[in-house]
């Protein structure tokens, strides 16, 4: 959501281009500035008003710092020695949780490192680093809902084991492109496995649909993020490369399941520490619906997660939720019947469908939701 200042502009500055426009408009009084290197703006700081203003991570120049402080401003200054920034105003870019991979490979990105440091902290139970943690997720949080308010979103939930060239892969990229190009936001956990292959369809949704094989034939030579991450990462920045100006879409992964990397196609990801604010935020933010792929005990935990606030319309208006092979959640893991049975009678009852294929996904959601 977009925080607004008590004159109308947007309470929160998270570039320079908007620090610049807000002190050409002669006051940074009550805004909240995050994570942004003034040390080149000394001289504006100096000449503006910030009373009430909040510093959140910014660099500032000594005789700046001290001026906005005697302003009455609150300066929370960087934390040093961090692989990551808790204050950060925007959501994470593949580039930046890669940063290093060239370099080192993924041991030394900016993802493994701030991995190391989450379970080196988790360990040791500072609380320093407990806040620290949080801080950082609410910012996250905070960004998705700028970067999605007003914007239809649909998740992709399945399995992380789903490899590069398999049927499976090529149907949940099918199906993340279709939603794409049907004015929908694919929303994602962010990982490997499923949650890719939707990512990746979206990517590929501006393209001609020969990309789409393509890439899936280039991925393909490295099926999995094991043994080798950085392999597998490379593998998709090599696509982006062979492809730029792909769709976009939202990746929400966490450090929880660290060994898990992030994929690269997700345009924007909002990588969190906590798992549980990490599954309710992504659930929470899938307006337009969700679609199921096959998966195991997290697909399961992700459907009735979803289903709880359509069944008791605590969320408002029940959302479409398509489950994908009949076999597999009907047979394998019954969740079928068992959310047939708690829609009966209720308002999510017209919301529900199960389809055989992943190819009937999209037209499933699309009727489900009236579009």
């Amino acid at each position: 959501m977009a925080h607004l200042h008590p004159d109308g502009h947007a309470q929160e500055i998270h570039t320079l281009d908007a620090f610049d426009r807000a002190v050409a408009g002669g006051s940074l009084v009550g805004r909240r500035v995050q994570s942004l290197d003034l040390t080149g703006r000394t001289r504006e700081l100096l000449a503006t008003d910030t009373t009430a203003a909040v510093f959140l991570g910014c660099r500032l120049a000594p005789d700046a710092a001290a001026k906005v402080r005697t302003d009455g401003a609150l300066v929370f200054p960087p934390v040093p020695d961090l692989p990551f920034d808790p204050y950060r105003g925007l959501l994470y870019t593949p580039g930046e949780l890669f940063d290093g991979l060239g370099r080192g490979g993924y041991a030394a990105t900016a993802d493994a490192r701030t991995y190391t440091w989450f379970r080196r902290t988790r360990q040791d139970g500072d609380v320093f680093a407990s806040m620290l943690r949080a801080v950082h997720d609410d910012a996250m949080s905070d960004a998705l809902d700028e970067r999605l308010a007003g914007v239809p979103v649909v998740g992709v939930m399945g399995g992380h084991a789903m490899a590069r060239g398999t049927d499976a892969y090529a149907g949940a990229a099918r199906l993340g492109r279709a939603l794409t190009r049907a004015g929908l936001t694919v929303a994602t956990g962010g990982g490997p496995g499923a949650m890719e292959a939707a990512n990746l369809g979206a990517y590929a949704a501006p393209h001609p649909d020969g990309m789409l094989d393509e890439a899936l034939a280039l991925l393909g030579k490295e099926p999995s993020y094991a043994p080798s991450i950085g392999d597998w990462a490379r593998a998709a920045f090599e696509v982006r490369a062979r492809w730029p100006e792909g769709g976009d879409s939202i990746g929400i992964p966490t450090w929880f399941y660290g060994h898990e990397p992030p994929n690269a196609f997700a345009g924007h990801i909002a990588k969190y520490f906590a798992n549980a604010t990490r599954e309710d935020g992504l659930l929470a933010r899938c307006t337009a619906g969700v679609v199921y792929l096959p998966g195991a005990a997290g697909t399961v935990q992700e459907i009735f997660d979803n289903a709880t606030p359509n069944y008791y319309g605590s969320r408002g208006e029940p959302t479409p939720m398509v489950l994908v092979n009949r076999v597999h959640w009907t047979e394998h893991l019954p969740a079928w019947p068992l959310l047939t049975a708690l829609a009966e009678g209720r308002a999510m009852a017209p919301r529900i469908a199960l389809v055989d294929t992943v190819d009937e996904a999209a037209d499933a959601l699309l009727r489900l939701a009236g579009r």
